[in-house]
């Protein structure tokens, strides 16, 4: 069975995400996304917060939309990231990454690398991991915007990984047509999905094109054209905003 996944998706769970679990529910089940593959940032979890938290997406879960929790590391440098989904006990606040891998791999649970270009994480990382990931993410639109990372693809060339995409949401603006499609064997459930993914059964989209094809040719140039002149234009629309919201405004007579 071919379903629709989105992942690296924050919740205000997370420090710095607002929407509840149930909105989002709402907001992906609109979007005709079948599974969301949550990450939360691990600062102020514990096991007992992880726990609470597993119920938490269970409750937001319905027959439309399946939540699917997990957990955003990071190492004590803030540099490498490393998304976690399965049934695993909370790892800790302070992230060794082969540790980390390690576990996960051993527990059965499914772990992919995060934003490679985000603060030049590429060159940290050590080939040897590849065994233990499921993943290497290619396109993380909140990093990379609305083009594939050109480090990821050197990485995921190097590697010979599989291409992972990713929203990196934490509000609408990264609403953003990438997906996961995974082939699941039914039931939809949170064991199935991890089953696919440490299976390797999944494939990464850009609305209906596979992401990889995006790193070159034609569509891939003009991907990186649009995200280039949206870098350059972010500047310009910061200094309208702060003009149309200036603080003291009051409003003028009617």
């Amino acid at each position: 069975m071919l379903i629709r996944g989105a992942a690296h998706v924050h919740s205000e769970w997370s420090y710095d995400a607002k929407w509840p679990l149930a909105r989002l529910a709402a907001a992906f089940s609109r979007r005709r996304y079948r599974v969301l593959l949550m990450t939360e940032h691990q600062n102020g979890f514990s096991e007992a917060r992880w726990r609470e938290y597993r119920a938490a997406c269970r409750s937001a879960s319905n027959d439309k939309i399946l939540l699917v929790p997990g957990i955003e590391y990071n190492d004590p440098s803030n540099t490498i990231h490393i998304l976690v989904w399965g049934d695993l006990g909370f790892w800790a606040e302070e992230v060794a990454v082969p540790g980390l891998l390690g576990y996960v791999a051993q527990d059965g649970g499914a772990a992919v690398f995060a934003h490679p270009s985000r603060r030049a994480a590429w060159r940290h990382f050590q080939d040897d991991w590849e065994k233990s990931l499921v993943g290497i993410e290619l396109w993380n639109r909140k990093t990379d915007g609305w083009a594939p990372s050109p480090e990821a693809a050197q990485l995921l060339s190097r590697t010979g990984a599989m291409p992972f995409v990713g929203l990196d949401f934490h509000d609408f603006r990264q609403f953003f047509p990438l997906s996961c499609m995974l082939d699941v064997e039914p039931p939809v459930c949170e064991a199935s999905v991890i089953s696919c993914l440490r299976q390797k059964r999944f494939r990464s989209r850009f609305v209906w094109m596979p992401a990889e094809r995006l790193q070159r040719g034609l569509c891939g140039r003009m991907l990186s054209l649009a995200e280039r002149a949206r870098r350059r234009a972010r500047p310009l629309a910061r200094v309208v905003r702060g003009w149309k919201q200036a603080p003291g405004d009051v409003p003028g007579p009617k």
